[in-house]
Order: structure tokens, then sequence, then C-alpha cells
């Protein structure tokens, strides 16, 4: 009766999991979609909690270090969620998904300690074992490369032969575990200790020289790492759960690199090996003689907003920055009440992570209506009176198509240039993370308006109000 019970517990856990997923795609849905998801995840935490038997019948007995765990985990997840700013939101993604990798490889190194007769396991076991130990200490080690990478503790880092010390680690750390497997050598304990070793050395130098551009790839990469080592686990103790739940995960994060590196319009391995965010090497390659941009004040901005038919408006990391989404949506609804069309051009891979700028929109209760993919919006752009761009570059940057020199030639960006007249709000001149001047700022049909976006926007919703 209980085990049946379990199951259903697993079964209600499992479908959430696909019913969350399916309105994670829309954020319209995705608030509901996470708690449904998440209220699966706690019935099958309490269901194996009072319910699961291991093979001699016993029950888990040690409430108290699991309650424990529960709810300092849960504490500490909480504070952290609330107190994030949304401009530190891909880091935290990322310290999270970390978490995650180190989980399952914890779990690896537990159930490996837990052997007493490695020649009495099926070699079946023991392959999951290490595949769980290799990937989650990969996804637990490049994670916290990429944390480090988007609070700008950690800096971008190469040497010659990298990618060749690179590969020797991964392939090392594969054939020793198959060695252990294959010849069941007393000092297996030990040695698999030095398998965690080179698999998290993997994962730091796997990280280490991908530039701030590449990031949502990489941070939608280690998250499908995650999700397959957590299927590990699941293999391993049979948990029904636990094995879609990181089907799903692992799945969806392949699927989304694949779309990530299709809207950059590059392989999966010019982005680990090519890396076109990599500062000064890529600015280096990209460098070429510019001509004079024009600025623009903010009462002549507002004036051609507010007299315009359609306005476009291109969210970038420099809006996340600011903090400026709801000053955005506030500008938005007064632009309508003009009689103008408001619409938003979100660019695939806009921001430090997968989803960014339709995270930090919706904070600001924009509609999701008004959000237009890339392809949508550059079919209306030739129809658009202004576009209004908030510290988005490199996803604007008309190099991409017509600069075969340069770093980001061939990724699919945003068609701005067709539109009537471009305003480009930035802090300063600086180039984007590609590290590369933007053809864009120099053309005739563009104007800088220099200022943190959230002020800028802010003082342009007061001119607006007083016209």
């Amino acid at each position: 009766m209980e085990l049946n019970i379990l199951t259903l517990c697993y079964l209600i856990g499992s479908v959430t999991f696909i019913v969350g997923l399916k309105m994670l795609s829309n954020p319209a849905t995705a608030r509901k979609g996470n708690w449904i998801a998440a209220v699966g995840m706690g019935v099958a935490i309490v269901g194996t909690i009072f319910l699961y038997r291991d093979d001699e019948g016993a029950r888990l007995h040690n409430y108290a270090w699991i309650f424990g765990g529960i709810a300092i985990g849960a504490l500490i997840g909480t504070l952290a969620a609330k107190k994030v700013k949304m401009t530190a939101m891909p880091e935290m993604v990322s310290m999270f998904n970390g978490m995650g990798g180190a989980c399952a490889a914890l779990i690896s190194l537990i159930e490996f300690g837990h052997i007493h007769d490695i020649s009495a396991e099926p070699v079946g076991k023991l392959s999951i074992i290490f595949a769980g130990l290799v990937i989650g200490s990969v996804s637990f080690a490049g994670s916290m490369i990429a944390w480090g990478k988007l609070n700008g503790k950690v800096k971008d880092f190469d040497f010659p032969g990298q990618h060749m010390l690179n590969n020797i680690l991964l392939l090392a750390a594969i054939g020793l575990s198959s060695w252990i497997i294959a010849t069941e050598p007393a000092s297996a304990p030990q040695l698999i200790y030095a398998v965690l070793g080179m698999a998290l050395l993997y994962g730091v130098f796997f990280v280490l020289p991908i530039g701030g551009a590449d990031m949502p790839v990489v941070i939608s990469l280690l998250n499908s790492f995650t999700g397959i080592a957590a299927a590990c686990g699941g293999f391993l103790y049979n948990n029904k759960v636990m094995l879609t739940g990181g089907i799903l995960v692992g799945a969806a994060g392949t699927l989304l690199t694949i779309l990530m590196c299709r809207a950059m319009n590059r392989s999966l391995m010019n982005v680990l090996i090519g890396s076109f965010g990599g500062g000064n090497k890529a600015a280096a390659a990209g460098a070429k003689q510019q001509g004079s941009y024009k600025e623009i004040s903010l009462s002549d901005a507002a004036v051609v907003m507010a007299y315009a038919n359609k306005v476009f408006i291109v969210p970038g990391y420099g809006l996340a920055v600011a903090q400026a989404q709801h000053a955005c949506h506030e500008l938005e609804k007064l632009l309508e009440a003009k009689g103008v069309e408001v619409k938003y051009a979100i660019h695939p891979v806009a921001g430090r992570m997968p989803g960014h700028m339709n995270v930090l929109l919706a904070e600001a209760d924009v509609s999701y209506d008004k959000l237009e993919e890339m392809e949508t919006a550059n079919e209306q752009f030739e129809s658009t009176d202004v576009v209004l761009i908030l510290g988005a570059n490199d996803v604007v940057n008309p190099a991409a198509k017509t600069d075969p020199s340069s770093p980001i030639y061939g990724m699919p960006i945003l068609d701005v240039e067709l539109a009537k007249a471009v305003i480009v709000n930035k802090r300063s001149m600086k180039p984007g993370y590609a590290g590369i001047e933007n053809d864009l700022f120099f053309q005739k049909k563009t104007s800088m308006l220099f200022g943190d976006a959230k002020k800028v926007l802010q003082d342009l919703a007061t001119e607006i109000k007083s016209l």
C-alpha cells in the first residue's frame, strides 16, 4: 500500500514537472508553472521521507538531519531569492545550478563509499556513479567560474595549449573511471578522488577562457549538465521523479543551448573554443576607424517619440544594470496615452542569461503581447518611426552583417537601422561585451542619449508629460 502511494507521489511530481516546464515557456504563466513544479517536488520529497523503504524494508530514520537540512536550505534559498537584485539574477542562477551539480557529485561519492566489494557491483551501476561524479563536478566548477565572471570577480583567462590541457583532463578523468570499473583496484576509494579532482579542474579551465558575450550559452549548457547528473542519481536510487526531473532539465538545457547557438549563428564548438566575448583580443581584431556620432537632447528625444506612430524599445544589459524596467514601463504607458504604438524587440541572447530581458520586463508588468522575438521585430522595423535602444550593444551591431573581419560576423541581429530614427541610450561610447565598436552609433539616423538608463527614462517621462 505504502509503495503504491509513493509511486503515486512520484507520478504527481513527474507530471507537475512537465506541466510546470510547459508553463515556463510563457511569461504570462511562468509564475504559476514554477509554483506547480515546486508543489510537485514537495509531494515527492514528503513521500520519499515517510514512505520510502530500502531493499531490506528499512525506512529512513535520521529525520533530524533531513528536516534540519531542508530548513537550512529553504532559509538560505528564500533569503537569497528575495534579496538578489535583478542585475545579479544571472549569477544567482549560475550558483544555484552549480549547487545542483555539487549535489549530484556528492551522491556519487557517497554511493561509491557504500560499496564494500567493487567486483560484486554491476558495471552499469558503477558507470552511472562515475558519470554522475564527472558531469556533476564539471557543472559545479564551471558554474562557480561563470558566477565569478558574471559578478566581475573572475576575469577571462587562457594560455597557449589550454584547450589541449582541457581535453587531456577530461580524457584522463574518463579513462581513470573506466580503469577503476574494469580492474577493480584495491586503491579505488582513493583513486575516485583523483577523478573528482580532474573533473573539477576541467570544469574550471573549461569556462575560464569563455568571454562574457557567450555566457547565456554557457549557463544553458551547464544547466543541461546538472540535469544529466541528477538523472544519474535517479538511476542509482531507482527514483522515478528524480530521473524524470533530471531528464527534463538536461533535455531542455540542451535544446536551449542549440537555440542560443543558432541565434548567434555559431556552432557550440565555436562558442567553447572561439568565444567572441574575449575583451581586448576581440577589440583588437575588430578595431577600425569610425566617423563621428551625434547626440540628442532629452527634450528633442521626447518630442520625436511622443509624435511618432510606432516606437520599438530594445532592452539590453544596461537596462538591467540601471534597474530601469519600471521606468521603461512608465514611459511605455505615457507614449500609449498619446496614441503611440509601443513594442519591445527581444534578442535571444540579450543580457547575461537566457530569457534575461523577458524576466526584467515581466517584473515590471510589461504585457507579454508587446514582446516581439527577433524575427518578428525585424519584419516591422521598416514601418517603425523610432527605435529606443536601452543598453543593448552587440545584438544591434550592423558589423555582424557587413564586416567579415568582425568577431560577431554572421550573428543574427535586430535590424534596427531599418527604422526611420534610432536613439541609443548608453552611459558612454565604451564597446559592448564583444569588445568592438558598434557601427550603428555612427550612422546618420542614429542619435546618442548618454546617461544612466533609469534616470534618462524618468527624465524622458517628465518631458513627455509636459508636451
